[in-house]
């Protein structure tokens, strides 16, 4: 039975750490362009740096670890059902912190050649 256990193990072990060990890709678009009105009514277009992850994808990580939280605390303290009670109290409480509390401020910063 050990045998069972301990060959499970290293297998769940081999087969969480194969992303890591994979190359890295490198990525070619590091820069935007946007395009921005002057005063006089001419356009130009703007480089501007590539946000990071987080800022691309602020709302759905946010929805997303709000959930999960609600559902871990709910299945400590409730069995399944309370896992399914706090994650729809973990899914309210996070759409009410990105969306109202805390909205999104989009800023460019400028990139020099």
């Amino acid at each position: 039975m050990k045998k069972y256990i301990l060959s499970l193990i290293m297998a769940a072990l081999v087969v969480g750490l194969s992303p890591v060990m994979l190359p890295v890709s490198v990525q070619a678009q590091k820069q935007y362009v946007k395009k921005v009105v002057d005063r006089n009514g001419r356009v130009r277009y703007v480089r501007v740096a590539k946000p990071s992850y987080y800022r691309r994808h602020r709302n759905r990580i946010n929805m997303a670890v709000g959930t999960g939280g609600g559902a871990l605390i709910g299945g400590i303290l409730g069995g399944k059902k309370g896992a399914l009670i706090g994650a729809g109290v973990g899914l309210g409480s996070s759409a009410l912190y990105t969306y109202k509390l805390n909205k999104k401020k989009r800023v460019y910063k400028k990139v020099r050649r």
